[in-house]
């Protein structure tokens, strides 16, 4: 994988994204912008699924008026994010923020998927009700704690404490990290 991430950096665009005056805080900018107003959407679908708020709106339809801005915002997300990614590929790689950040979005996604496989086929049997069922609470809890994390390890990527030119790291670091502190990376 780090020789596909090596790859990536050598690329000219790669470099210069991340060296640009303009693109890369432009692009960073419209990612954290993005992803602000994604969780919002999410959020307030959340709280719904709840029962904390907007009990009198039935849950189809706040979904079908917040789903298409959320769709969008998402698509920005996720483009910009690959580009950030692109811009340094192999600090990406090796960070462990960036590593659970990934695994925190996967399993945010996992999170999705079975609540659209499962429940939310059934929406028409509590779509009314102030407080729908546990198995909907449930998803919504484990999304508002999902993007939390999601936030939180997004933000500490910008940190260098773990990066694999700082040593000497614990082992368990080097390890999660892929980092091998007798390489030196470019």
């Amino acid at each position: 994988m780090m020789k596909l991430m090596l790859w990536l950096d050598s690329h000219a665009w790669s470099t210069g994204l991340h060296e640009s005056l303009w693109a890369y805080p432009l692009i960073e900018s419209t990612h954290v912008w993005a992803l602000a107003f994604f969780v919002g959407f999410a959020a307030l679908l959340d709280i719904r699924l709840l029962g904390v708020s907007f009990g009198k709106v039935p849950v189809s339809e706040f979904y079908r008026k917040l789903m298409p801005w959320t769709v969008v915002s998402f698509v920005v997300m996720v483009t910009t994010g690959f580009l950030l990614f692109y811009a340094i590929p192999v600090r990406s790689y090796q960070n462990i923020f960036f590593r659970i950040k990934i695994v925190l979005l996967i399993v945010a996604g996992l999170n999705v998927f079975v609540f659209h496989r499962g429940i939310w086929k059934r929406v028409a049997e509590w779509d009314t009700v102030r407080r729908p069922p546990k198995s909907a609470r449930r998803a919504a809890v484990a999304s508002l704690a999902l993007w939390a994390g999601i936030i939180i390890c997004g933000r500490m990527i910008a940190y260098n404490w773990f990066d694999c030119d700082r040593q000497p790291q614990p082992a368990i670091i080097n390890w999660l990290t892929s980092c091998d502190p007798t390489v030196e990376l470019p």
